[in-house]
């Protein structure tokens, strides 16, 4: 179910408050308390007179008014009648803490059944969870939250949401200076997903990025309004999508009985709709606070400053890692850095600046300056702080005063990488922040934020996507096409095929020979594997050959493809499809023939697609050295290939209610100009009446 998001915003922005149970509903008026919420609390409970300070109602008819937020910390079947009543009486929404619902299902029979009566007595009242601690809103200090946290309150800030309670509350512990506006979870998502909560807090002017952690896709339609919303409000979000190995797919599903689907599939479709994909809970914190900083990069440029050689070529190891680029010095650059560092410094891109201006803010200031002026796209230095018990900081402050004063001369993003997360104290990161340099915990998070800030800025920077192709199947059975009739399909969606002729007998097919010219190929009908069944047999010169060979392969063929053999290629590759559980039909393309296995060569693409986004996946396949013309050798016919790949695009999305596979393996890419051909193809679908 989608709601308005106005409900949702009154659910998150509660100016009166109820809270029904015992122990967790004193908790949730503890931490409003404590964190100075200024609306109305009404606990309700049967027997108490009273919850930390404040008179019990008995029941949601008692209550003074229809409560903006309510916290039920009560049993799941007792949850069920109060969101009813509170549902009847108005209210805005629940968070509905209880477990044993539709998580539990392989352990309580009956959890299915209650998750689906809580979203009927909820009758379009939103509902967060079940199981789920609730939320923390610290731009108002209202806290939905049974239990201990480590937020204080911020005027503006970052919003992070989550299916884990407990992944939740460890993030809220985070001492990397990053300002935590909203802390969310929505547990089983049974009526209220992620991706809608995630909505509700961009459209608060004081949300700056959002992060999820997100076990399973709640809503294909909820994702792309969630990456729409982003790009309308200039708003990054950023993702960390679990799911990557067998083990973690199984626990997703016993945790939030969510749909994890293939991980492949996820990374494309988040990259096609605009969203960063992180894959460690510190990358999220790192990222969102460059993005919450300086919001999308335009470009990958990046500069890296520090006053050690090691650092410096940690730094340059770590870019190998990601799609940054360590561009070399301008021209212009070189005698300010120079007039600064003095003759003995090498000047490059990343720079060791050495120690000669340690402690001296002005001609670090200049130093770092001029290497601002380069115009890249974040401008990093490394700086370990020491231990405040131990040692004295203070030519440590001088350095970040220099950066500052460089970032401000210059309007430069910049920030300051501790290459251990111990080394960048909370009390430093926090006033980096306030002067808008990002404290970085760790190199390499430092530059996995930069990648994927300059992803979310490139995919802004062109047309919104069209929507997720999302054809649900058709029923019935499925059946295989022999490859002459997939051919002839293909063929007709425009893809070219090898010309060719089916025959039902050795000598039929010996004519066929004849007719087409040699050399030809000669494949079995009605094998799947035929390699392997000695089904295939290449490069036959005359008709004698041919009516041998049909006759060797009689006994496990049900008839017979003749066809004219296909020139030498300059590479072969793979075109598949498979319909993801999550994201639909999906196109793969890779390196294809004997290399399918040996080199794991492949790019997966989302549909529908564009020429664009098939060239961009081209050039991304190791196979890409090959059709460019590797050492002097042929180039491979580009064009033709693109429009192979759109015309097989287009074959699936058209078809996309009956097919469940289709495999063209190989692709065979002549020479430049010369064309390419199916030369095998395989096509399941669901039987039509």
């Amino acid at each position: 179910m989608t709601l308005p998001h106005d409900a949702l915003a009154r659910l998150i922005r509660p100016r009166t408050i109820a809270v029904f149970g015992g122990k967790e509903a004193r908790r949730v008026i503890e931490q409003c308390d404590r964190m100075g919420y200024s609306g109305a609390i009404w606990p309700v409970h049967p027997k108490l007179d009273e919850i930390a300070g404040r008179p019990c109602y008995r029941s949601v008819a008692d209550l003074p008014g229809a409560p903006d937020a309510s916290f039920i910390g009560v049993n799941r079947e007792l949850t069920i009648d109060i969101v009813k009543s509170l549902a009847a009486r108005g209210a805005g929404g629940a968070v509905c803490y209880a477990s044993g619902f539709l998580e539990a299902a392989a352990e309580l029979p009956d959890g299915p059944a209650l998750q689906a009566r809580l979203i009927e007595a909820a009758t379009g009242m939103a509902v967060l969870g079940p199981n789920c601690y609730g939320f923390i809103n610290m731009l108002d200090g209202a806290l939905l939250w049974p239990d201990q946290h480590g937020m204080t309150r911020v005027e503006r800030g970052v919003a992070i949401l989550t299916q884990s309670s407990n992944i939740a509350l460890n993030l809220t512990m985070q001492r990397r200076g990053l300002p935590l506006a909203y802390l969310m979870t929505a547990g089983n998502q049974a009526q209220t997903g992620l991706c809608d909560l995630a909505i509700a807090a961009l459209e608060d002017p004081r949300v700056t990025t959002v992060g999820l952690h997100v076990e399973g896709f709640d809503s294909i339609a909820s994702l792309e309004r969630l990456a729409t919303r982003s790009r309308e409000l200039k708003k990054p979000v950023i993702m960390l999508k679990v799911g990557r190995s067998e083990a973690a797919q199984a626990a997703t599903v016993s945790h939030t009985a969510s749909l994890a689907g293939n991980d492949a599939v996820s990374s494309a479709l988040l990259a096609r709709l605009g969203i960063g994909r992180v894959d460690t809970l510190p990358e999220m914190l790192e990222t969102l606070k460059l993005l919450h900083a300086h919001g999308a990069l335009s470009g990958r440029a990046v500069s890296s400053m520090s006053c050690s050689g090691g650092e410096a070529s940690l730094v340059a190891d770590a870019g190998v890692r990601r799609r940054v680029e360590f561009r070399p010095l301008k021209d212009e650059q070189r005698p300010p850095l120079r007039a600064a560092l003095g003759p003995m410094v090498a000047l490059a891109n990343p720079l060791d600046y050495h120690t000669f201006v340690w402690g001296d803010r002005n001609k670090q200031a200049a130093a770092f300056g001029a290497m601002m002026q380069g115009g890249y796209d974040l401008n990093l230095l490394v700086l370990d702080f020491p231990r405040a018990d131990r040692c004295n900081g203070a030519d440590w402050d001088t350095t970040t005063d220099a950066v500052m004063d460089a970032a401000r001369a210059t309007g430069a993003v910049a920030g300051i990488v501790a290459s251990m997360a111990e080394n960048m104290p909370e009390e430093v990161a926090e006033r980096l922040m306030a002067q808008g340099i990002v404290p970085f915990s760790g190199i390499d998070e430092a530059l996995a934020a930069a990648e994927i800030a300059a992803d979310i800025g490139e995919a802004w920077a062109k047309p919104a996507p069209a929507p997720l192709l999302t054809t649900p199947p058709s029923s019935g059975d499925t059946e295989l096409l022999t490859e002459a009739e997939a051919k002839a399909e293909l063929a007709a969606a425009g893809l070219p095929v090898p010309q060719g002729i089916t025959a039902d007998s050795p000598d039929a097919a010996a004519r066929a020979a004849e007719k087409l010219g040699f050399p030809v190929v000669l494949k079995g009908l009605g094998v799947a594997h035929k390699t392997e069944a000695g089904a295939v047999i290449l490069n036959l010169a005359d008709a004698g050959a041919v009516r041998q060979a049909a006759g060797r392969m009689a006994g496990v063929a049900t008839g017979f493809l003749v066809e004219r053999m296909v020139a030498r290629p300059v590479a072969e590759l793979i075109i598949g499809a498979l319909r993801d559980p999550v994201a639909g039909p999906v196109l793969t393309i890779g390196a294809g023939g004997i290399l399918v296995e040996l080199l794991e060569d492949s790019a997966l693409l989302t549909l529908p697609t564009d020429s664009e986004t098939i060239r961009a996946a081209l050039a991304g396949l190791k196979i890409s050295r090959l059709l460019a013309g590797y050492r002097g050798g042929r180039r491979g016919d580009m064009e033709a290939l693109v429009a192979a790949i759109a015309a097989a695009a287009g074959y699936v999305a058209a078809n996309a209610a009956d097919l469940d596979e289709l495999d063209i393996n190989p692709l065979m890419v002549l020479p430049e100009g010369q064309g390419v051909f199916a030369a095998d193809a395989l096509i399941r679908r669901r039987k039509t009446p």
